[in-house]
This record gives structure tokens, C-alpha cells and sequence, in this order.
């Protein structure tokens, strides 16, 4: 398994309409191959920052299937104008686990 990590500078003031637009984007990336689970947390220090977390059978399940997808292009519209700047994406693979 392969864990997506996103830390998502939301503009402050924006967190509601956010949350919205997220929940119903959700289901398009929920949807596709690969994909295992999802989280999201908002910041309790830095409220306008959400932690995004996602689970994926592989990185190519990430980069090749859901970003090559339709769905990735209404995720995109959806989401990405709530962010500035725009967030880093990592991949990281376990190597432990309690």
C-alpha cells in the first residue's frame, strides 16, 4: 500500500464552501481503481490547513489512473481554487505499523 500525503493550504475564510466542494469530490476519487481509503483533517493550531490523506494500491494507481481520469479533471474543478499556495503531494510506503 501506498499512502498519499497533502497538506492543503485552504484561503482562509473559505473553509465551509471547502468542506462542501470536498465532500462531493470525494465520491469521484472514491470511485476509481486502486483506490482504498481516504481522511481529512482540519488543522486545530492552523484552521484554514487540512491534512489530506489517501490510500492507494500503488503510486500508478494515483499519478497514471486517477490523475489521467475525467474524474480527476472534476476533482480539479471542484477543488483546487481553494488553495494558495498550491499543496506538495507526497507518496510514502509503511514501514511500521501499531
Amino acid at each position: 500500500m501506498i499512502l498519499e500525503h497533502a497538506l492543503l493550504p485552504v484561503i482562509p475564510g473559505l473553509e465551509e464552501e471547502f468542506e462542501a466542494a470536498f465532500d462531493e469530490a470525494r465520491h469521484l476519487i472514491a470511485s476509481m481503481p486502486g483506490f482504498v481509503e481516504l481522511s481529512l483533517a482540519r488543522g486545530v493550531e492552523s484552521p484554514s490547513t487540512y491534512l489530506l490523506l489517501v490510500q492507494w494500491a500503488s503510486v500508478e494507481a494515483h499519478e497514471v489512473g486517477f490523475r489521467g481520469s475525467p474524474e480527476y479533471a472534476e476533482w480539479r474543478t471542484l477543488l483546487h481554487r481553494f488553495y494558495e499556495p498550491f499543496p506538495v503531494v507526497e507518496h510514502f510506503a509503511e514501514v511500521a505499523h501499531v
